[in-house]
This record gives structure tokens, C-alpha cells and sequence, in this order.
């Protein structure tokens, strides 16, 4: 075995458990919301709704696998 062959299997076998961790099915993924405005003003309560509807479209869904952490911004 020469000496690049080495290394690569050696970097490919360091990033292996990491690959690993991230294949797992069924963990609750989290996104991070940035809001501008205040979170209790109508208006934006109105566009996270839309925000959440838009998600669970696709299929995600907050409380059973995402969880959204919001934060203000003003």
C-alpha cells in the first residue's frame, strides 16, 4: 500500500462516523428563525403560520420532526 492510499483510507475511515450520525432516520431535525419583527405583533404570527403550513406540505411537521427555534431580531 503506498503512501496516498494510506491517507485516503485513513481520512475516508476518520469521516465514517460521521456519515453515520447523520443517516440516522427518524431524528427530530431543528431549524433556526430569525424573526424582524415582534413575535407577538398579527402580522407575523400570521407568516409563521404560513411558514409551518408551508412545511408540512412537505411533510415536516413542528413536534414531531422538527423543532423551530425562533429569535427576535430587533
Amino acid at each position: 500500500m503506498n503512501r496516498r492510499a494510506f491517507i485516503t483510507l485513513l481520512g475516508g475511515a476518520a469521516a465514517w462516523p460521521i456519515g453515520a450520525r447523520a443517516q440516522q432516520a427518524g431524528a427530530t431535525r431543528r431549524i433556526g428563525a430569525l424573526i424582524a419583527f415582534a413575535k407577538d405583533d398579527p402580522e407575523t404570527e400570521e407568516r409563521l403560520a404560513g411558514f409551518r403550513q408551508g412545511l408540512a406540505k412537505r411533510g415536516w411537521v413542528e413536534g414531531r420532526n422538527i423543532h423551530i427555534d425562533y429569535a427576535v431580531a430587533i
